[in-house]
């Protein structure tokens, strides 16, 4: 089985770097487990429409090359779907089932994620109405990720 989370920016806290680290070590018992960055677009502090959408598009390339075709992609999206931890474990268990040995997780950038990558994904996730940065998604993503895999081993973690 294999995770990977795709990331637009680079990541410079060095507390998210620590506590994605200590669910990757964790979750190298399940899994291959990584997570890839992209480059974030710069632009001003004021954008228009159009040129928001340009840096979703410029982004969305960069996100769309580190996707393979046979890969199962969910893309966070406020809009998408929420799930609760039990349902979450029992999608990934269903998915890696019936053949999908390889997830992947889009975090977009501060703007969101393009038209593009939204079409390629194959189920969109939300983890609620609350606006979190996207830095920060990594390790809420990283932690549901291994909760979801000690869900499913039955493991007291989840209580």
């Amino acid at each position: 089985m294999n995770i990977k989370i795709i990331g637009v920016g680079k990541l410079k806290e060095k507390y998210l770097k620590q506590g994605i680290a200590e669910y990757a070590k964790r979750l190298s018992k399940f899994c291959k487990f990584e997570i890839v960055e992209v480059p974030d677009e710069k632009a001003p502090e004021k954008l228009s429409p159009a040129e928001m959408e340009g840096v979703k598009e410029r982004e969305g390339e960069r996100i769309l090359a580190k996707i393979k075709d046979r890969e199962y992609v969910f893309a966070l999206a406020i809009e998408g779907q929420e799930r609760t931890s039990e349902e979450f474990a029992k999608e990934i268990d269903a998915l890696t089932t019936y053949g999908h040995s390889d997830l992947t997780f889009v975090i977009g950038g501060s703007l969101g994620l393009s038209p593009a990558v939204m079409k390629r994904s194959n189920t969109q996730i939300s983890f609620g109405r609350f606006t979190l940065p996207h830095q920060l998604m990594r390790l809420v993503l990283s932690e549901q990720v291994y909760r979801a895999y000690m869900i499913n081993a039955g493991s007291p973690y989840h209580k």
